[in-house]
Parts: structure tokens; sequence; C-alpha cells
């Protein structure tokens, strides 16, 4: 009865922030352990600890709401014993599996507000200018103004899946801050959006999944697939040997690609 009563007084204390509508569940397993990887969880564990100051309670993943431009960015669903839903930021949820999660935030609660009024004591005192002695400048030359050099138009990029053909250039590694390891990921060359008007995206870049690594993937591996895109620049890996290193930008990431044919 005592732990009844005990989640029923958590249940009433904690505010909700249920999803907005439908939200992505994971395919499988593999899907989910590769997602636990992408935000930095533990892929060993299904439950996960929700704290706060005074109470911690076990919850679970329903799955995970996309948002912005090309759906880059996440928003956790976690379901709690009583049945309640809610939302959360995947880097939140990591800080709350800390042991030290709550008193560091109190620590750096009470150090910021600190910081913030000598911040304004500072900036509400008058200083009183020091005038300069009058000095005759020599005239500078004036600069010719430098021509501007054209942008190249954005790229317009649908925000539903669509299909993909592309070709393997390399593998790579970029540095997960998250669980401070470097991820391998494929970089793919030719990449096009089939379509009416078809898109030249030219490189793009993909994590190696299990999915994927099923293929045994080389460069020169012609490939087509469906998935989503999204702007986002490929990062670098940290020591990555040379092979694992690619010089030129690479500005589009692929999604969750599926139906996937390698020619």
């Amino acid at each position: 009865m005592a732990i009844l009563r005990s989640q029923l007084e958590q249940s009433e204390i904690t505010i909700y922030i249920p999803p907005k509508g439908d939200y992505d569940t994971f395919r499988d397993d593999d899907h989910f352990k590769e997602k636990l990887k992408e935000w930095g969880l533990p892929t060993a564990k299904k439950e996960f600890w929700y704290k706060e100051l005074n109470y911690q309670r076990l919850v679970t993943l329903k799955g995970y709401e996309t948002y912005g431009n090309a759906g880059e960015f996440n928003t956790l669903v976690i379901e709690f014993q009583d049945g309640n839903l809610t939302c959360i930021h995947p880097a939140f949820l990591k800080e709350m599996q800390k042991g030290s999660f709550g008193k560091e935030s109190l620590i750096n609660l009470e150090e910021k507000d600190t910081l913030e009024e000598e911040a304004k004591t500072i900036n509400t005192e008058t200083v009183t200018p020091v005038e300069a002695p009058n000095k005759e400048k020599a005239a500078k030359p004036s600069k010719e103004p430098k021509p501007k050099t054209k942008k190249a138009p954005k790229i317009e990029l649908p925000a539903d899946k669509v299909h993909f053909t592309a070709a393997v250039k390399q593998f790579a590694l970029v540095y997960n801050p998250f669980n401070e390891e470097n991820d391998e990921v494929v970089v793919l060359e030719n990449v096009q959006i089939v379509q009416e008007n078809p898109i030249e995206l030219g490189l793009a870049w993909c994590s190696h999944s299990k999915t994927l690594k099923k293929f045994e993937l080389a460069p020169g591996d012609l490939l087509e697939f469906d998935g989503k895109v999204a702007a986002k620049k490929m990062g670098k890996g940290k020591d990555a040997p040379e092979d694992f290193i690619i010089d030129t930008p690479v500005l589009y990431k692929i999604n969750n690609p599926s139906k996937i044919n390698k020619k």
C-alpha cells in the first residue's frame, strides 16, 4: 500500500507534456538500439530514470517526435508506470541517469544567479569617458568595395519520405559527443531525389546502421532506397585514420533509409 500511495503522489506532482498527436515508434530492437546510441543513452537498458529534486520514477521509451525544417531533431516520448506519457529532450533524459543529477542542477543554478547579479551591478555603474587629445589624423585611402560573391540557390528539401539513387563514396567517422566516441557513417555521392523534377544533392551521409551493414557495402556500389533528408552538415571524427576522413563538406544527412536495393 505504501508503494502504491507513493506512486500516486508522484503522479500527481509530475508535470506531463504529452505528445501533440501521432509520433514515430521503433521498427524493431535494432532500430531501438540505433536510436539510443544516437541520443547517447545506454543501449543495454529497457527502462530509464525520470528524476526530480525529491523523487525519481522508472519510465520506458515509447517513441519520438521529429521537428525542424527537415525533421532532423528529436523529442522523446516516455511512458510512466501509471500509463501517463510525456515528452522530454534526449540530452535531459541522459543527464537524469547520472547519480549527481539534481545536486548538480542546484549548484549550477545558484552560480548562474550569482553571476547574473554581478553582471547587473557592473552594467549599472557609470563610467566617465576620457577625452583623447586632439590630433590630426592622416587621411586613409578609400578602399574599393569587394565584389559580392553569388551564393548558390538554396535547395528546398522535401519534408516527407522520398526515393533516392546514390553511389557509395567511402566510409568516415563522426565524433558523437553523447557517448564520446566516433560513429561510423557512409558517405554517398551522386545523390538524387527521384521525382517529377529530380533534385541533385551531390554528397550526403547517413549512419552505418546494422541494416546497412547487412548489404556489405563497398565504395562504388549503386543504391536505391527510401528515406528522409535533412540539411545537417557531417562532423569530423576524433583522431580518425586518414582513410576515414573526407575533406569535402557534406551538407545533407539521410535519415532512416529503407527499401534498400543494391545494384
